[in-house]
């Protein structure tokens, strides 16, 4: 999988909060940042699972 960059920009208490929480679960901030928008989308239904993003994929 590609991954792309940018910046983003973030309240300093907020980005200590998740730097704390991924020092907690074992994870990097980003990859802390990563979970809880794929956690977000998923629960607001705006990303499929990935076995069926995998099965459209190789269809086209």
């Amino acid at each position: 999988m590609q991954k792309k960059s940018f910046v983003i920009r973030i309240d300093p208490d907020k980005l200590g909060a998740i730097e704390k929480w991924a020092s907690d679960e074992f994870r990097s901030t980003n990859g802390q940042i990563e979970w809880i928008l794929d956690q977000a989308l998923r629960k607001s239904g705006r990303l499929r699972p990935k076995t069926e993003n995998k099965k459209e994929n190789n269809e086209k």
